[in-house]
């Protein structure tokens, strides 16, 4: 099943639960977004080579206020997952009640073979494509996999400068000095962190000693390991894109974000057992913290899944055949259950 498949699916779940409130042309009209844009972006190389870059942008639904959605630079970017990612985002600003609607863009490529220079001007090229369709009133970008404060205030520049005015509103997930929020970098962790502390009140669960395994090493990922250290837990494993790392001793947040500053790898980390993403899912630990890519637990592997909580921080990361697989394995006797959390500010 499809990012996006997986997203409908959704929605018509829901809407059984809903029939009495809404009607088939209800849910007609939100099962695809408004609009998909796809555009072409030629940036001159620092070798003065031109190359292009596929770029898209999906507007789901914009019923409740202007779009609003990330863009992610990542080279599994597809059009497919931009628009499950717009349905996922118009279901998170109507579940926290905040007047806006869902959109997500993306651009295929590997933002780390980039220099600075290179991605400046595909950052500033994606916005000149697409500005007709953005502001502050319509659809308001943000950062997601890839992108950066820095990429956001590009981007919000650039968008100024089409405007004729200054649009600090345009774009979110800037730097504090140019008009960015306080707090806006770790808001997904401690959303989850806020979440989670509540599942565990509710049973009696302790932070303290509790084993915990992170798939994903950005933003979200490694915000939620201060969180959880802080509060007694132990981070045992963590993974980015070329693979995790293991430790039953625990692992080190500062040599983790070390490591993650100067854009290597997690692997790069010494005197640890080795181990794939698919690995890590499927490690017994207390706490399973996805915040990575979607579908990364299917029906192929829920089964394998031993952690007593698994928190989404990640768009999607379970889909549907395997959410009604880990649905059936709650067995409070055991304390097996499953944690969603929505609250994402991307």
């Amino acid at each position: 099943m499809s990012s996006f498949e997986n997203a409908q699916n959704q929605i018509k779940k829901s809407f059984e639960y809903l029939e009495n409130k809404f009607t088939k042309n209800d849910l007609e009209y939100i099962l695809y977004p408004d609009r998909v844009i796809q555009v072409n972006i030629n940036v001159e190389m620092d070798n003065g080579e031109v190359k292009n870059f596929v770029g898209y942008r999906s507007q789901h639904n914009n019923v409740r206020g202007p779009y609003k959605g990330g863009i992610r630079f990542h080279q599994g970017v597809a059009m497919d997952e931009t628009k499950a990612l717009s349905v996922w985002m118009s279901m998170k600003t109507a579940l926290v009640g905040i007047p806006l609607g869902g959109a997500k863009g993306g651009i295929i490529v590997d933002p780390k073979s980039l220099s600075d220079n290179e991605l400046e001007k595909l950052s500033r090229g994606y916005v000149r494509k697409l500005s007709r369709y953005l502001g502050p009133d319509y659809d308001v970008p943000a950062p997601d996999v890839g992108t950066t404060p820095q990429i956001m205030a590009w981007m919000m520049d650039e968008y100024s400068k089409l405007s004729n005015n200054n649009n600090p509103g345009s774009f979110t997930g800037k730097p504090i000095q140019v008009g960015g929020s306080i707090g806006r970098d770790t808001a997904t962790s401690r959303g989850g962190f806020f979440v989670l502390n509540k599942i565990l009140e509710l049973k009696n669960y302790d932070l303290k000693g509790k084993k915990i395994a992170i798939q994903g090493a950005g933003n979200a990922g490694i915000n939620i390991v201060k969180y959880l250290t802080d509060s007694g837990a132990k981070l045992t494993a963590i993974s980015d894109s070329k693979g995790g790392i293991y430790s039953e001793e625990g692992l080190n947040l500062d040599l983790i974000k070390s490591i993650k500053d100067n854009k290597k790898s997690v692997v790069e980390y010494e005197n640890v057992n080795i181990l794939t993403n698919e690995e890590l899912l499927e490690l017994d630990v207390d706490i399973l913290i996805l915040a990575a890519l979607e579908n990364q637990i299917t029906e192929s592997n829920a089964d394998n899944i031993k952690s007593n909580i698994v928190l989404e921080l990640a768009n999607g990361p379970i889909n549907m055949q395997a959410d009604n697989i880990l649905s059936k394995k709650m067995n409070y006797s055991n304390s097996r259950y499953t944690c969603k959390c929505w609250l994402s500010f991307g």
